[in-house]
């Protein structure tokens, strides 16, 4: 039996008390109907052209950074790596908007973004090389260990951020997140705590495009992944993904509406993986040549390149120069992972637990004498050869 149909339901009339009308207005809270850009339009004459120079050097390095990662999958000195290359503006401008005392919190994709910070180049790598834990230190370099499970870093900077809201230090923490993050739960517990604590935290969705294989339409039926933003009481913005002044405007306003008290933002920056989701991924089979195509002629580096160049602020010398920056530091990051890495085994007894279990202390025990038999085979065999 349904409401309707019991006894004096048609006279039934409910009225909502007052507590279920909105905490706030949502129409400030919606993004805009087209992603925001800057370069080619007015706004550009209002940006630092030496910020505009920085963003380039750093797009190009960053370029040549991902290329150099490839290859180094297809000389088996790296496991896996999962190139940025398309998505280059996005991770540039992230690491460039935080201070020095703010924390980024990456997904595995975000390396670039790592090494833009000030992140040595190899150590970004040591997770996927599988040499060790994160491969660097997290509160030395304010940078989260790079996140494979998907989404599970946006609680974990929620918490960060509220944590230092609570003890009154003047942090904001960044976290980067996919198109398919946004479909684990973890996405929307994130924003919703991060918006009820009013947390400073910026959450910054990079589309691409692609879950792997799955295409957006196949994950939401959302006008936008900016639109979620609204249902969780904070604003959306929609930025063109590979307009890196564009982006690193729209999240610099975010991180300092944070930094002022104002809560969380969610921006979505529409951008394209111009390669594979990882080194082993065959992106052929779920899309077409003339998108990929389609996409190029939209590159972040093409389109800076092509507004600086316009405006007389960088010459066939300057590009020249940031090219030959960027070489060199592919050539130091080609030599230093191709050196041996020394491996120490009982290392892997380390940071698991705080206190070693009793079953960790037997297997530490049983890896101790084989190595210890080994090293005295190898002392007996070598005086037996003298």
């Amino acid at each position: 039996m349904t409401v309707q149909e019991l006894p004096g339901a048609a006279a039934y009339r409910p009225t909502p008390p007052p507590a279920w009308k909105p905490i706030t207005d949502p129409a400030p809270l919606l993004p805009d109907p087209e992603p925001y850009r800057v370069l080619g339009t007015d706004a550009v004459a209002d940006v630092d052209p030496e910020l505009l120079l920085r963003l380039h050097a750093e797009l190009v390095r960053g370029r040549r950074y991902n290329a150099q990662a490839t290859a180094l999958t297809k000389q088996g000195r790296l496991a896996v790596y999962p190139s940025s290359t398309g998505q280059e503006a996005c991770e540039i401008a992230a690491a460039l908007v935080l201070e020095e005392r703010d924390w980024l919190f990456p997904s595995y994709r975000d390396t670039l973004a790592a090494v833009a910070r000030g992140l040595d180049p190899v150590e970004a790598l040591t997770l996927l090389r599988g040499d060790r834990h994160t491969g660097y230190d997290p509160r030395e370099h304010r940078i989260a260990p790079l996140c494979t499970p998907l989404a599970t870093q946006l609680p974990h900077a929620v918490g960060l951020a509220h944590a230092a809201r609570l003890k009154g230090d003047d942090v904001v923490a960044l976290a980067m997140v996919g198109d398919g993050g946004t479909s684990e739960g973890d996405f929307h517990e994130a924003l919703n705590f991060a918006a009820v604590w009013k947390a400073p935290v910026v959450f910054f969705v990079q589309n691409n495009g692609f879950a792997i294989s799955v295409p957006l339409a196949k994950q939401t039926a959302a006008p936008s992944l900016a639109h979620k933003a609204v249902g969780y009481g904070m604003p959306g913005r929609l930025v063109d993904g590979n307009d890196a002044a564009a982006v690193h405007q729209v999240l610099s306003e975010a991180v300092a509406r944070a930094r002022r008290g104002g809560g969380p933002t969610l921006v979505e920056a529409v951008t394209y993986r111009m390669e594979a989701h990882t080194n082993a991924d065959d992106a052929t089979r779920y899309r077409v040549d003339s998108e990929v195509e389609a996409w190029k002629a939209h590159d972040p580096v093409r389109l800076l390149e092509r507004e600086l160049t316009g405006r007389g602020l960088l010459d066939d010398e300057g590009i020249a120069r940031a090219k030959e920056a960027a070489e060199r530091m592919a050539a130091a990051l080609r030599d230093r992972m191709n050196a041996d890495p020394e491996l120490a085994p009982m290392d892997l007894f380390t940071h698991v637990y705080a206190e070693q279990t009793g079953q960790l202390r037997e297997q530490a025990a049983a890896l101790r004498a084989e190595l210890d038999a080994e090293q005295d085979h190898d002392e007996h065999g070598a005086e037996a050869g003298r």
